[in-house]
């Protein structure tokens, strides 16, 4: 099936690319573009068109600061409102049965990403596997996760959790269009990292993705993320006033100003909360009793969530690259304590990072306080419910080590979406670690990819369970170990993130 780039659709035929060992489709709309009258809505469905739409080049990245949607050296996607797509990427080789579907969700802290960049296109994975990949745009920052609602009014209605709700739009078109590309609808495997990652928590604990996924993989999440309603009407009245309105003005201002006029308020504001609350993460999904009945972490521990196999892990450095090249992780003694707010939780905490406070083992600290910690809780919670299996990516090249980085957040990627042969692959084992990055690459998408076939990885990975905690240990070579850092694990126990008040 699927040997022409023409494909019918149920909006229209769209028209993607042919290469050496897959066929691409870029920038195909699963939603309307949310400008006018749409800003802040729910997305809506798309206008079918006659004739044939080119999909052949990327269109807009979601509205960010330009940095954000980097896709090159000195090179960036346009942002735009107008952002509501995604790509498909199939072998070029037919095949005669449906393919297992991956649908890829970015990470960039609900603030920043793009699905344009190279490493994700997938077509790697999906020649290894003979599968379906999928990755998508959603609405970031101030027009995804900012609930504004408050200000609504009957004639400017404003909407919650959007970028939430784009990313079930995006799965719902999934699931009614996939098959024209070969893909098998029933067998919908969603994985990302990072922010991606915790979108894969949320939409397990969305009750209207339902049904429209059936496997689930996390890497890196920042678990558990979450607004309460109450802290995030109080965010939303700050970032209203940083953009220069009154509540009574609110909702004019919101339909009127430009969207980077929106973008920079709320991107100030964030920025300042980040400040004041070390650990606290505004702009992220709302508990608001619709899209989401409970916190992503709550419902998945306490059985509300889907109960789908899930693969779930972080990374061994995961703070190093935060320390380094961006402010917003609680990676020193000061930021830790300030976000922990408990004299007796930091004293237990220090007690199990030897050299703390040095800088190295605050690192440590911040980065398992955000991703580590609240992960092992959702390991646990979900391993009572569904089939869970465990991992921790301890891999680093000789290059990431001596740059003091480490087996660093996102590095994981790379062996993912088999990035070893890309300039940045090279680059990072360009002072070693060559045949390792090949091993764990192996690791990862041997493991992967027999997961979105079967819903389990390769037998030689054990499923979670609270009894014995198995982990695998991805690295060269890779391993099993059973509860790792069991004394650190116990000294979070009962951590959680900070409110805004």
């Amino acid at each position: 099936m699927v040997a022409s780039t023409d494909i019918q659709t149920a909006d229209g035929v769209v028209r993607g690319r042919r290469g050496r060992r897959v066929l691409r489709w870029r920038s195909l709309p699963y939603a309307a573009a949310p400008v006018g009258d749409l800003r802040f809505r729910a997305p809506q469905p798309v206008t079918p068109w006659i004739g044939v739409r080119e999909c052949t080049e990327f269109g807009f990245a979601a509205m960010q600061h330009r940095a954000g949607a980097r896709i090159g050296p000195r090179r960036y996607q346009p942002t735009h409102e107008d952002s509501l797509t995604l790509n498909v990427t199939v072998p070029a080789t037919p095949s005669e049965r449906p393919r297992p579907v991956l649908v890829f969700i970015h990470g960039g802290g609900y603030l920043t990403g793009t699905s344009a960049l190279g490493l994700y296109s997938g077509g790697r994975l999906a020649v290894r596997g003979d599968a379906v990949l999928v990755s998508l745009n959603y609405r970031l920052g101030a027009f995804g996760y900012v609930d504004f609602g408050e200000f609504a009014t009957s004639e400017h209605p404003f909407e919650s959790n959007l970028g939430l709700r784009d990313q079930v739009a995006a799965l719902e078109w999934v699931h009614t269009n996939i098959a024209a590309f070969g893909g098998d609808p029933g067998n919908v495997t969603i994985f990302g990292e990072s922010a991606g990652a915790h979108a894969v928590l949320s939409l397990l604990a969305a009750p209207a993705a339902k049904g429209l996924f059936h496997q689930a993989i996390s890497q890196s999440p920042p678990a558990d993320w979450a607004m309460t309603a109450d802290d995030a009407r109080r965010f939303a009245r700050r970032c209203v006033e940083a953009l220069g309105a009154t509540p009574d003005r609110a909702a004019e201002a919101l339909r009127t100003a430009s969207a980077n006029d929106i973008r920079r308020a709320v991107d100030r504001t964030s920025n300042r909360v980040l400040r004041e609350r070390r650990g606290l993460f505004p702009v992220a999904p709302v508990v608001d009793g619709v899209v989401l009945p409970q916190s992503p972490i709550d419902a998945i521990t306490d059985g509300n969530a889907h109960r789908v196999p899930l693969i779930i892990g972080t990374n061994r450095d995961e703070g190093t690259l935060f320390a380094k090249f961006a402010d917003s992780l609680p990676t020193t003694p000061d930021r830790l304590r300030a976000a922990l707010g408990d004299e007796a939780a930091e004293s237990r905490i220090a007690a199990v990072y030897p050299g703390y406070p040095n800088a190295k083992a605050a690192v440590r600290a911040g980065g398992d306080f955000v991703f580590w910690r609240p992960s092992v809780t959702v390991m646990a919670g979900h391993s009572r419910h569904a089939p869970t299996y465990a991992y921790r990516y301890d891999f680093a090249p000789r290059s990431l080590q001596l740059a003091g980085l480490g087996a660093t957040h996102a590095s994981d990627l790379i062996p993912v979406f088999g990035g070893g042969d890309t300039p940045f692959g090279r680059a990072v084992t360009a002072a070693g670690g060559r045949r390792g990055l090949q091993s764990v690459t192996d690791q990862f998408q041997d493991n992967w990819l027999a997961f979105a076939r079967t819903g389990a990885p390769l037998p030689s990975w054990p499923p979670y369970t609270e009894a014995r905690r198995t982990t695998l240990i991805i690295d060269s070579p890779t391993r099993l170990e059973h509860d790792p850092d069991k004394t650190k694990r116990l000294a979070w126990e009962g951590v959680r993130v900070p409110t805004l008040t």
